[in-house]
């Protein structure tokens, strides 16, 4: 099979013939059809993230049909189109796991970072970790769901009721997550790179009341704000908008560091949080509210050979909505 192979950090990814694996014992093998892209993947081969399996194939919003089942495997059937996020295994024994906290599992393993991801023609999954997909999507439509999707999904739950949320950095996760906030009657408050216009009038067509630099404070207090943008710098920024108990939540898995600031703009009882991953009964409440919304998801599709092209368009920030990576088995 084709693979877009990750062997060293600032290197490009290399296409490789790779034998196709087979499922052990839980485990179904994935004919893949679409794979997107995310900045989770810049920050492993940008080595940002310093602890992936060498050699690496990258990727984990994987959607694609089965194609053979391992031991033991009760959930699914051959010709199950299928959907493969971030967190892709876990203990089960844990505390973490024993208490619905899966997410934290103290011994867990992610898709395209400790496991082989989905920049191939196939791979193999926990059965446990794998997600029915809607008829209503077809494959590239329904990629950027497995984690812009999902990991967004997640931080909204962790903003609580707030009516007026702001959203920094108005990218993959971000176009998911406004819609469903309108859905939820939020109003959304866009936060983009200063000088990008196209970011702002993307963010005002999906329904934001207000879009502007990421260094500008919104014409109201907010209650809520989310971080996509891995830019420890709006954390007091974020702070300075949200009002009086307001939120502020992190949603990537890297950051850089946070600047001191000072305590004022914390006091009267405004909280910090992170996201980490994404439980199973993320997946399927939102997996299953996605098409009922219905969410409608922005990309871009690329070969699975142009891989490095679509990463590097996304360094650069020239990705609005999500990229996604095409096999030539793709049904869509």
């Amino acid at each position: 099979m084709r693979a877009m192979v990750f062997e060293k950090a600032g290197r490009p990814l290399r296409l490789a013939d790779l034998p196709i694996p087979k499922p052990g014992a839980g485990q179904v093998l994935i004919q893949i059809h679409a794979c997107a892209v995310c900045r989770t993947d810049l920050h492993v081969v940008d080595g940002e993230l310093t602890q992936p399996k060498f050699p690496l194939v990258p990727g984990h919003e994987i959607v694609g049909t089965i194609a053979d089942l391992g031991d033991a495997v009760t959930r699914f059937k051959i010709g199950d189109r299928v959907g493969v996020p971030w967190l892709g295994w876990t203990c089960g024994q844990c505390a973490y796991c024993r208490s619905g906290q899966d997410n934290l599992c103290d011994h867990a393993k992610f898709t395209g970072y400790t496991l082989d991801g989905g920049y191939a023609e196939c791979t193999v999954a926990d059965q446990r970790f794998c997600f029915p997909i809607s008829d209503f999507y077809n494959d590239t439509e329904a990629a950027p769901l497995l984690c812009a999707g999902l990991i967004g999904y997640r931080s909204l739950v962790k903003v609580g009721n707030g009516k007026r949320l702001g959203i920094y950095g108005f990218g993959a996760a971000a176009h998911i997550v406004a819609q469903v906030a309108k859905y939820q009657q939020r109003e959304i408050y866009a936060f983009t790179r200063p000088t990008d216009e196209e970011a702002k009038k993307f963010a005002l067509d999906l329904g934001a009341v207000w879009a502007g630099g990421s260094n500008e404070l919104p014409p109201k207090k907010l209650d809520a704000a989310i971080i996509f943008a891995p830019a420890g710098e709006l954390v007091p920024q974020a702070l300075k908008a949200v009002g009086k108990g307001g939120t502020v939540v992190c949603g990537g898995i890297h950051m850089s560091d946070i600047p001191s600031f000072p305590y004022s703009i914390l006091w009267e009882e405004r909280s910090i949080c992170s996201v980490a991953n994404l439980t199973r009964r993320d997946g399927e409440e939102f997996m299953a509210l996605a098409p009922k919304i219905p969410v409608r998801t922005e990309i871009e599709p690329f070969p699975l050979e142009e891989a490095n092209e679509a990463l590097n368009r996304l360094r650069a920030g020239k990705i609005h909505g999500a990229a996604v990576l095409v096999t030539k088995s793709n049904s869509a």
